[in-house]
């Protein structure tokens, strides 16, 4: 028997791979064999640790030692000093910002620290396509309970009685979803997880499932067997290929050990799961929509009611959650109702997964406890904003989200909250947002992509959406008019109210909030022509100061030759010529050209 002495955890989720992950490990194997070590150093792939700002990842076992941002040049060192003589890299250790304090293990930083990782336990830690592993750490304890010890209608209670609100948008009480598909008539019921994560900068649900796939598994067994199922489908996004692949082989596992098909557990539960692949349509996030999809037809959505957990997939009641609500099952039963309720407030319970990123220093995932304020999240967990600009707004929600800013940094993140202010926890996107952030041109951006997405059949969102796109995209063009701010809001209200479902319905979203809380910034666009962040291009002056040398390397740099002055005199830029390109801002060393 192979004595291993030492254990290489290398993060394999998809932001480490394509920062380098495959080639650092490449590189660990090489190295080891050189020195021997390659049968006492075992490498495994993980899946990721949510710090996606300074991967690629390693850690390694017995010591913790956590590196960071590795590169294939590094590993030599590594095996060389770490694992062959026992040293510590310092070079490749997390620095904090502030102190630069070298940290070597991963409990240490402030962006762990700060975090209740709980749906996230396993991932970076364990091997997802190792069925033992996840079973090490507890897996599949929950489903053994459920069917041991509870009778179904005993899980429902429980889930009911932990609070758990579904993470995949509206919050609606998991319990409440999973009684209603159990007291449906019917003896064919089924059990769906909504994986297509189509948010743009969402990517919690890829990375439970790429990280640690047998918890969604274990959480969708529990749940068909509280609501009478006996089957199961995965609805995930083609566009994740890893996730895909690593579920794929955790179902077969899962089969092979007799946890997932005939008789589990020889309780006469069956349960069988299948994987329905998306083509990336964001309305198929949609329930209504997703079934129709899983159903061979095109993905649109359907007037409810009937509610899927009466008439659902194939007719049938049909019980639908998002991978991270399906991930709190197997902890909740295993631990308790109780356990779960004391995490939280009183009306958002547990924890929540969200994605850092834009504007902020430690882009990745984090989860927190609900009621965390937003200001612990984006400067604690998130390390700020970086290059030393001032924060300006948060879009949190996505693109159904909203825009808070700066005075609402202390705002608790709950469900309750967050629709208060206009905005919404959504399946957990979060998008910093600095003072070079204009904020007309961000609703512009959000609006454009669920138009874009906007599946057509209902009126209010295929035009109306694509009418107060037209107006913004006219104000930040310039050419705004003075009744376009009361037309945008009548339009974004008429909307909310009279769209087909839920996606379109909260479309207009991030105007509304831009609207409350920015509303000068239109007003800039409009009155003065001016964009006062200096984004929007066709509001945009360059000009040449009087501090000026006369260097001319502006006027070399300048790809529209806009720029004329004799050297060691002051130079001008023809407005008519200049294509607001910034080379010239980007070369001067004197920083005489500004922005107007």
């Amino acid at each position: 028997m192979e004595r291993i002495r030492a254990h290489v955890l290398l993060c394999a989720g998809t932001g480490c791979v394509s920062s380098g992950s495959k080639k650092v490990e490449a590189a660990f194997q090489q190295e080891l064999a050189k020195k021997g070590l390659d049968k006492e150093v075992k490498i495994i792939e993980t899946g990721c640790h949510g710090f996606c700002e300074m991967g690629p990842l390693v850690i390694i076992y017995p010591e913790g030692t956590f590196y960071v941002r590795v590169q294939e040049e590094d590993v030599a060192e590594l095996v060389e000093t770490h694992l062959f003589k026992g040293r510590i890299v310092e070079r490749l250790l997390y620095k904090e910002p502030i102190s630069h304090e070298k940290i070597p293990s991963y409990n240490d930083i402030v962006f762990y620290k700060k975090q209740m990782r709980y749906v996230l336990a396993n991932c970076g830690h364990i091997d997802p396509e190792d069925i033992n592993e996840y079973i090490a750490e507890g897996g599949y304890e929950g489903l053994g309970k459920a069917l041991s010890e509870l009778k179904p209608a005993d899980v429902v209670a429980e889930i009911k009685k932990s609070g758990l609100r579904g993470r995949g948008g509206g919050g609606f009480p998991t319990g409440m979803k999973w009684e209603f598909t159990r007291n449906a008539p019917g003896t064919k019921k089924y059990v769906v997880c909504n994986a297509d994560e189509g948010d743009p900068g969402a990517f919690m649900d890829r990375s439970v499932l790429e990280g640690d796939p047998h918890r969604l598994i274990e959480g969708m067994a529990v749940c068909g067997y509280a609501i009478g199922a006996d089957e199961g489908y995965v609805y995930v996004r083609a566009e994740y290929p890893l996730a895909i692949k690593r579920l794929r082989i955790a179902i077969k596992q899962a089969e092979e050990i007799g946890l997932l098909g005939d008789n589990i557990l020889s309780s006469g539960f069956n349960f069988r799961l299948k994987i329905k692949e998306g083509a990336g349509a964001f309305v198929c996030g949609e329930e209504t929509a997703l079934i129709a999809s899983i159903e061979g037809k095109r993905g649109m959505p359907r007037p409810r009611p009937p509610f899927p957990a009466v008439s659902g997939l194939w007719g049938k009641p049909t019980n639908i959650n998002n991978v991270e609500t399906f991930g709190n099952v197997p902890q909740i039963i295993t631990k308790g109702a109780d356990w779960y309720a004391s995490i939280g407030t009183e009306r958002s319970k547990g924890t929540k997964v969200f994605a850092l990123t834009g504007r902020i220093n430690n882009t990745g995932l984090a989860e927190v406890p609900m009621g965390i304020s937003m200001r612990e999240i984006i400067y604690e967990i998130g390390g700020g904003i970086p290059n030393e600009k001032k924060f300006k707004a948060v879009q949190i929600g996505g693109p159904s989200g909203g825009c808070l800013p700066e005075n609402m940094l202390d705002l608790p993140v709950d469900y309750d909250s967050l629709i208060k202010a206009g905005a919404m926890m959504g399946s957990g996107g979060l998008v910093v947002m600095d003072e070079t952030t204009c904020m007309v041109d961000v609703a512009k951006f959000f609006l454009n992509f669920t138009q874009s997405e906007s599946c057509g059949k209902c009126t209010p969102c295929r035009e109306g959406t694509k009418r107060m796109l037209e107006i913004l995209t006219r104000i930040t063009d310039g050419l705004g008019r003075p009744g376009d701010i009361a037309l945008l809001e009548s339009m974004a209200k008429n909307i909310k109210t009279t769209a087909l479902c839920g996606l379109g319905q909260t479309a207009p979203n991030p105007v509304l909030s831009t609207l409350r809380y920015f509303r000068d910034e239109y007003e800039a666009h409009i009155h003065d022509q001016r964009c006062p962040a200096g984004a929007c291009t066709n509001l945009l002056q360059y000009n040449i100061t009087d501090t000026c040398k006369g260097c001319g390397l502006c006027k070399k740099v300048c790809p529209a030759e806009a720029i004329s002055g004799e050297v060691k005199a002051q130079h001008e830029i023809d407005l008519s010529k200049c294509i607001k390109c910034g080379a010239c801002i980007a070369k001067c060393p004197f920083k005489s050209i500004v922005k107007a």
